[in-house]
């Protein structure tokens, strides 16, 4: 009787039926079927009308036992692209309206522009290592440059060539104004090739005298913006420079009024003299350690000014109608006489080696020449020849110490003397007021 009543109630496993209707979509139930003797009953457990046909496909697969795959077994990843910083970095070149800087209208070299500027922050490289880096990220999706290579992006360059004039009058319209404050400075990039028509012989800054340079020099607004950027051939003067950057300013930007700053190795004095005889120019530069000395000399500056506060404001017949203002900076003069004795010590140390060498020269003496050229080569290392007085002679060598060019040089230290052809005016937040925050000049754009 029980082996019956199990066999009665042996349910059948549920199952997806789709029951047709007249005027109607079918409907889709979930039904479940036993058998009661020889005969089936059914009935339905719900109605899955309302589910997708992918969902009901799936569950009826479930239902019957099939096996079921995900989709990230049916889908496998063969490539990826980073794209996050891609997207930062062109958020902030739209944000900056480089795009319109660059050209009103999209045109293909505008892209690549942008992808050059974006490519130049992610990964610096050759054009033809650009042309093949931004594929390993969305950036050529992105700008839809696929099929761009190292020749489309010189062409580029020409083309951004041309637009500079244009670019840097837009900049000089957004960045300056009348009565502004200008900085400029120039440096230099060694060349290794030999088709540069700039490339020349010149003072390498970075340490490769053997090899060619090209200057530029970059004109910017009182807050640091650049506006233009001019390349020079290497063996030019960075005073040379000043006169175009002059030129440009009232030329090509149509500014009646501009106070330049620049160092003292810019602003000499020749170049001071042709600032001079142009309306409506100014400017800010500082004396040299040798001109500082000379006004101690001639008594116009007395560095007891400086013994309450750090600024003061002096006259000097040799600077008429200039502005002199002396800045003592304490943390700088412990600094400077920190770094003398340092290099003192460390040419001392490098010449008591070469004394060392000629005394050990018995049987043939070390020639004065010789010896000359081994002093010559330390103290042009360390810059201190002019602290040490050296004797020379065959087979002989010593030196000592000049204490009153050391302490004449100390009575200096951490003063500058800023001159400049512009009265005093209302304080700004300009870079000018940030080092030497009692001292003002035109109000900056």
């Amino acid at each position: 009787m029980l082996d019956l009543h199990l066999y009665m109630c042996i349910i059948v496993p549920m199952y997806v039926e789709t029951v047709p209707n007249r005027n109607s979509p079918p409907a889709i139930l979930l039904r479940e079927g036993w058998r009661e003797g020889k005969k089936t009953r059914k009935r339905t457990l719900a109605n899955l009308s309302h589910w997708p046909p992918q969902k009901i496909d799936t569950f009826r697969r479930l239902l019957d036992d099939q096996p079921l795959v995900s989709a990230q077994d049916l889908l496998r990843t063969h490539k990826t692209l980073p794209h996050g910083h891609v997207q930062a970095i062109l958020t902030a070149i739209r944000k900056l309206g480089i795009e319109t800087l660059l050209s009103t209208k999209r045109c293909p070299e505008r892209d690549l522009v942008l992808a050059m500027i974006v490519e130049r922050l992610l990964f610096p490289c050759s054009k033809l290592a650009t042309a093949r880096h931004w594929h390993s990220t969305t950036l050529a999706e992105e700008l839809e440059l696929r099929q761009a290579n190292q020749e489309d992006l010189y062409r580029a360059l020409d083309w951004l060539l041309e637009r500079q004039p244009r670019i840097e009058k837009k900049l000089a319209q957004r960045h300056l104004s009348e009565d502004c404050l200008v900085l400029y400075d120039v440096s230099s990039s060694y060349y290794e090739g030999h088709s540069c028509p700039l490339a020349r012989y010149g003072h390498n800054r970075d340490g490769k005298p053997a090899l060619p340079i090209i200057v530029y020099g970059v004109m910017t607004d009182g807050e640091g913006r650049p506006i233009a950027v001019q390349v020079y051939p290497g063996n030019i003067g960075d005073p040379s420079t000043v006169p175009d950057q002059v030129e440009k300013l009232h030329t090509r930007f149509q500014l009646s009024r501009v106070v330049l700053v620049g160092d003292r190795g810019m602003l000499t004095q020749p170049q001071i003299d042709k600032i001079k005889t142009g309306a409506g120019l100014g400017w800010i530069t500082a004396l040299t350690s040798v001109a500082i000395r000379g006004l101690l000399a001639r008594g116009d500056l007395q560095l007891s000014l400086l013994d309450e506060q750090n600024l003061a404001e002096i006259r000097s017949p040799e600077y008429p109608g200039e502005r002199l203002v002396v800045c003592h900076n304490p943390l700088l003069e412990q600094q400077r006489r920190r770094k003398r004795q340092e290099l003192l010590a460390a040419t001392e140390k490098a010449l008591e080696k070469i004394r060392q060498q000629v005394q050990r020269r018995k049987r043939k003496p070390m020639p004065q020449a010789e010896i000359g050229l081994k002093v010559g080569k330390v103290l042009g290392h360390y810059k201190m020849g002019k602290h040490l007085l050296c004797a020379i002679a065959d087979g002989s060598f010593g030196w000592e110490r000049r204490e009153e060019s050391i302490q004449q040089e100390a009575s200096l230290d951490g003063i500058y003397v800023i001159r400049t052809s512009e009265a005093a005016g209302p304080p700004i937040p300009c870079a000018a007021t940030r080092v030497w925050p009692r001292w003002s000049v035109p109000s900056a754009a």
